[in-house]
């Protein structure tokens, strides 16, 4: 088995950071891992996004040009890649930041409001991990106390004080989506 997920956004949004956590989370978990990078040329407020391919054999390419799976949190990432996302995939999408839904109806779109739900938790910067609780919600790649471990294992000391609102913001961004989907 084989799953490539894309994460995009602006500078400063998370992006690299969800998909490293999730990368690791596999990679403590026995499975073979990719994460490639890109950055627009701003630091912050530029484009950003990342590729992460998570498979049981050896990994041919990083490369991917359809993802099965990703994780929008703006408007221009979701302009940009919903249309690469392969048919019967997954989308996740920042509805804080996308005053629109998603136009294809050959894949699962979920709408979370993650900076919405991040302020509620008490800080901005989680809506990254809201985003990817959603994306567990959604795919059986690995659950959320698999990146939980990750965060634990991998989350320099200096930030472990951040571990709890990270798990609760993992938490609620999965339940969310299985609230969603069971909806639709």
């Amino acid at each position: 088995m084989q799953t490539e997920i894309l994460f995009a956004g602006f500078g400063g949004q998370g992006v690299m950071f969800a998909g490293q956590v999730l990368a690791y989370a596999a990679m403590d978990k026995g499975k073979q891992v990719t994460w490639m990078p890109s950055y627009g040329p701003e630091m912050r407020g530029g484009t950003a996004n990342c590729i992460v391919v998570i498979a049981d054999e050896e990994i041919g390419s990083p490369l991917v040009q359809n993802p099965p799976a990703a994780v929008v949190m703006n408007l221009p990432s979701l302009d940009k890649y919903e249309p690469l996302v392969k048919s019967g995939g997954v989308l996740i999408v920042n509805a804080s930041m996308v005053d629109r839904t998603a136009q294809r109806d050959d894949i699962t779109t979920i709408l979370i409001p993650a900076n919405d739900i991040a302020e509620e938790i008490g800080d901005k910067r989680l809506a990254n991990m809201i985003a990817i609780g959603a994306l567990l919600g959604c795919l059986d790649i690995l659950t959320v106390k698999d990146l939980a471990a990750a965060l634990e294992a991998h989350m320099p000391g200096r930030h472990k004080h951040l571990l709890p609102k990270n798990f609760e913001a993992l938490r609620k961004g999965a339940e969310h989506a299985k609230k969603q989907r069971s909806n639709q």
